[in-house]
């Protein structure tokens, strides 16, 4: 890491956290409209595939997703930050859930009415599930944050890599009782974006816990 500010790692996390947050929730909330929603053939395999991959850690696609990484020719790019985590199981189950809770009764006069599927996602299915989709960016904003995998693995040049790697670097060189203390404000400076996060979107949180709770 000698030789790279502290800035550029700021600014690597800053933009990797961005577009895959962004990213994520665009391709999760796309998905569980038509998983939901719309009837098309093979519907019903990419929702058992999805339940499946709940059951997979990431350590036990590591080798797929590196190789997957190396065949699009990503390695040592910014993409090989976003890519591998742009796809989260966990959120989709959870928007899916709450999408399939919007009346079918207010999609079908939509139709009527000319609307597009499109128009349909847009005016009607995002306003209805903004609590899910709040609690959605939180997990995913919390996946990316802490996550080291990409810079281990996917990127050799220490001026793409994350703040989360460079914090992890310092606490293993300085493996002493000075080094236990830059881990726990390493620790501290990571957590921090995620508790302002959760501040921010709490109610939008809140609101999620108590409409799953209802049948």
């Amino acid at each position: 890491t000698a030789g790279v500010p502290l800035s550029r790692y700021v600014f690597n996390s800053l933009l990797v956290t961005g577009l895959t947050v962004g990213l994520s929730l665009l391709f999760t909330t796309f998905a569980a409209f038509a998983l939901a929603k719309l009837k098309f053939k093979g519907r019903q395999l990419m929702m058992d595939i999805n339940q499946l991959a709940l059951m997979f850690v990431a350590t036990a696609v590591l080798i797929p997703r590196y190789l997957v990484i190396c065949k699009v020719g990503l390695i040592d790019s910014i993409w090989a930050h976003i890519l591998p985590l742009l796809a989260y199981p966990v959120a989709l189950f959870l928007v899916k859930q709450f999408v399939e809770q919007v009346p079918d009764s207010l999609i079908e006069a939509a139709y009527i009415d000319g609307a597009t599927d499109w128009t349909v996602y847009r005016k009607i299915i995002i306003p209805m599930i903004k609590p899910a989709i709040a609690t959605a960016a939180i997990l995913v904003f919390q996946q990316v944050w802490v996550n080291m995998e990409t810079s281990n693995y996917y990127v050799n040049d220490d001026s793409m890599k994350t703040l989360t790697f460079y914090m992890n670097s310092l606490v293993n060189v300085n493996n002493t009782v000075s080094g236990q203390g830059m881990a726990a404000a390493a620790s501290l400076i990571l957590f921090v974006p995620n508790l302002v996060l959760f501040i921010i979107l709490q109610n939008n949180v809140m609101n999620t816990m108590a409409h799953s709770g209802i049948k």
